[in-house]
């Protein structure tokens, strides 16, 4: 088990990335996901909930790759449903990632709904630069979020938050934050819609 594990506020911070594992039937999950890492990226502590496939894969598998990556399309793909991966090096590692680590599982805690899985750093490579800061790529993300969460969120509160994420994004968007966000807004109203169908009938 890794010692010293990176703690929030402390020497440790969530790092936002793209992490692929194994399913059972050998096709590749792909899953947004948010692990505690420390400043060397020396492992992970990932913390998903039980009835994820990202849980189910590592705690059968126990391995798969994180990609730090700007492609906000695919972050916007991986949280809604599966994007058709594009392998490069191997079957785990993404051609559109920045970054990629990959890794092996230490310890998995499954005793709750959100697990706790440490995991330490196998291996990793650079296959191109991260192309920068950007507010319109970090509404994106924040989008992304609030798409897993739409079953947990009330209606006003989901689309307070988009609203919210407009301005920047009209500021600050090219093509691709535009097209990500407008996939990412249709996928929200389609399960507002659906969750209260008495609202939307004429």
């Amino acid at each position: 088990m890794l010692e010293d594990l990176p703690k929030l506020g402390a020497d440790g911070r969530i790092l936002e990335g793209i992490v692929t594992t194994r399913n059972e039937n050998g096709t590749i999950n792909i899953s947004p996901m948010g692990p505690i890492v420390d400043d060397q990226i020396r492992g992970f502590v990932f913390r998903p909930y039980k009835t994820s496939t990202t849980y189910k894969n590592l705690r059968r598998e126990r391995e798969g790759v994180f990609h730090v990556t700007d492609d906000v399309e695919l972050f916007a793909q991986a949280a809604v449903g599966q994007p058709d991966p594009t392998p490069a090096l191997d079957d785990l590692v993404l051609t559109e990632a920045c970054r990629w680590f990959r890794f092996a599982v230490q310890a998995l805690d499954d005793s709750q709904d959100r697990t706790h899985i440490i995991a330490a750093t196998t291996d990793r490579g650079i296959q191109r630069d991260f192309f920068g800061f950007n507010r319109a790529k970090h509404v994106v993300i924040e989008a992304a979020i609030l798409a897993t969460r739409v079953h947990l969120l009330p209606t006003e509160q989901l689309q307070q938050e988009l609203a919210r994420l407009e301005t920047p994004l009209q500021k600050t968007a090219g093509e691709s934050e535009l097209r990500a966000f407008a996939f990412l807004r249709e996928y929200i109203d389609t399960a507002i819609e659906r969750a209260n169908p008495m609202e939307s009938s004429p």
